[in-house]
């Protein structure tokens, strides 16, 4: 993918998730998704290059970063826990939508559940029936 493609495809699956707030808090060059007022997604650019920083699975941040040139640690963030992603010809709409999915659900399994918008194991399992049944 490449130059702002990246961000639109991110920012269109993070907002069309429940609970999925477009905020500014660090000013207008600083785009933030958040789900109950928890941090699941930023954007902004890096020198000129567009990037989108996403909460990640340790191991699987480690991973990403080892298999493609696209994704590193971080920018100013935990270089554990989350990933940058620039443009370039390793990714594509599918994992980019993937890895935004997966940061939403590691912020929505710490909220205590009765904050949770869904439930973090089940979402999008195809599922219509509540937890209960």
């Amino acid at each position: 993918m490449q130059g702002s493609r990246v961000q639109r495809v991110a920012l269109d699956r993070a907002l069309a998730l429940p609970g999925a707030t477009l905020e500014w808090p660090f000013g207008p060059d600083w785009d933030v998704v958040k789900v109950r007022g928890k941090v699941f997604l930023l954007m902004a650019e890096l020198r000129g290059q567009p990037i989108v920083i996403l909460k990640a699975d340790p191991v699987d941040a480690r991973l990403l970063c080892q298999d493609l040139a696209e994704v590193t640690p971080g920018y100013h963030m935990n270089k554990r826990h989350w990933i940058t992603l620039s443009p370039g010809p390793g990714l594509d709409e599918a994992l980019v939508q993937d890895l935004v999915t997966d940061s939403y659900l590691l912020v929505v399994a710490g909220l205590p559940r009765a904050q949770q918008p869904v439930d973090p194991e089940r979402f999008g399992l195809g599922s219509a029936a509540p937890p209960d049944e």
